[in-house]
């Protein structure tokens, strides 16, 4: 996984609570067996028509977002079934950060072990994100990691909350393989006691 220290980039902002994994990946994408390729097909029912041809009036599709890596949204974002492939479309589209008044709780936990940084504000601070964008399409934001805090380079300054060990493992590029392999002297150690040879 790509540590996530800080980062600077583009905002796209999507006005509306409760978008739920359905949406932002929907079923019939469901059938590949890899982790990559997925960003193609995020939003899919609300990027394209039924002739397959962009909306310009979604979000995503004005060309003011083209190549953002900040996605901010409403309460509520990512509910709805486990499908950990939410995340990895998200992430496969360039989204390196989510930043959001409330999460689906498996969306949250799904980011945090695939690289993309879940950040919860309060409804003024995303209002205050939104208003922003609304005056400068080419609005960016910094999200620092180590010092938990989202900045624009002018007056926006927004403290964040992480757990320690979610930021740790984000600093360090670690997923639950990661932090498996960081045991691997010991776990070779137990395979030798136990007379265990790899086929």
């Amino acid at each position: 996984m790509e540590k996530f220290i800080k980062h600077t980039g583009l905002v796209a902002t999507m006005d509306r609570s409760d978008v739920d994994t359905d949406q932002i990946i929907p079923k019939q994408f469901l059938k590949r067996i890899e982790r990559t390729g997925f960003g193609q097909f995020v939003f899919y029912d609300w990027r394209f028509d039924q002739s397959q041809n962009l909306r310009p009036e979604f979000e995503l599709n004005r060309q003011e977002n083209a190549g953002a890596s900040v996605l901010v949204a409403r309460r509520g974002f990512g509910t709805g079934s486990s499908r950990e492939h939410a995340v990895w479309a998200l992430a496969d589209y360039g989204f390196k950060c989510i930043i959001a008044e409330s999460f689906g709780d498996i969306f949250y936990n799904n980011s945090f072990k695939n690289g993309v940084l879940p950040i919860r504000c309060s409804e003024e601070q995303v209002n205050q994100i939104f208003h922003n964008k609304d005056s400068d399409p080419a609005y960016q934001l910094t999200i620092d990691l180590e010092s938990q805090l989202i900045s624009d380079g002018g007056d926006l300054k927004i403290a964040f909350e992480v757990e320690d060990f979610r930021k740790t493992n984000m600093l360090n590029g670690l997923d639950d393989i990661g932090l498996t392999l960081q045991h691997q002297d010991k776990i070779a150690e137990f395979e030798a006691t136990r007379g265990y040879q790899p086929v």
